[in-house]
């Protein structure tokens, strides 16, 4: 007698704000997270791990950024929440 256990991948899903570096910043995480054999899911839909690549260049950004964070909890409050943050900076010459 043989026991077969079906192993389901882990699921990761992104939520990207900001401009096209966020875009590429989340395009090369997923590349990675797909390498170590996780499955990605729409932000929405029920995962273990959920990314929220961040924009802080305004204050709208900022709080659409507090929104995405809060509503990972409302979907699976046991998951794994990681917030990737840019920041800008100004220089004065």
């Amino acid at each position: 007698m043989s026991c077969n256990k079906v192993v389901e991948a882990k699921k990761v899903a992104f939520c990207t704000l900001g401009c096209k570096v966020n875009q590429y910043e989340t395009n090369g995480m997923m590349q990675k997270f797909m390498e170590a054999g996780y499955k990605i899911v729409e932000f929405h839909d029920f995962a273990d791990i959920y990314i929220v690549n961040t924009c802080t260049v305004t204050n709208m950004a900022d709080k659409k950024s507090r929104q995405m964070l809060r509503r990972v909890k409302e979907i699976n409050k046991n998951s794994i929440l990681i917030a990737v943050r840019m920041l800008c900076t100004s220089s004065k010459k």
